[in-house]
């Protein structure tokens, strides 16, 4: 059974930083384009970084470009998003997301969250001093 499970959230000062995990279970790292996604209430699901299998391409939204940093860990079948620099606006539950098809439909200057089949539950994140 393949299962995403987000793991890091919490509570951290703005300035701080905190790294999610995805614990990706029967998923294979060099096949899957994996992703994470955040949503705040009222707002839609907003793509914030993807990374394509083989990592040969890593996306980022302009909001958390140059702060946040997708990777993957093959040996512990994990993704993980390294999040700096964090502003009280990054308040969010973070989402981990995979999905199959052609990289530029999921993994592109866009990430839509409809190639996306498989979720993870969540977990939140609360930037506040």
């Amino acid at each position: 059974q393949s299962l995403l499970a987000e793991s890091g959230g919490g509570l951290v000062q703005p300035g701080g930083s905190l790294r999610l995990s995805c614990a990706a279970s029967g998923f294979d790292l060099d096949v899957a384009t994996f992703a994470w996604f955040r949503q705040t209430p009222g707002k839609e699901r907003e793509g914030l970084s993807c990374i394509s299998f083989r990592a040969y391409q890593t996306h980022y939204a302009d909001s958390v470009k140059g702060r946040f940093t997708i990777s993957r860990d093959y040996a512990n079948n994990a993704i993980y998003l390294q999040m700096n620099s964090l502003k009280y606006e990054d308040t969010a539950v973070y989402y981990c997301a995979a999905g199959w098809g052609p990289v530029p439909d999921l993994c592109g200057v866009e990430i839509p969250e409809g190639p996306y089949t498989y979720w993870g539950q969540g977990t939140q994140v609360t930037v506040s001093s």
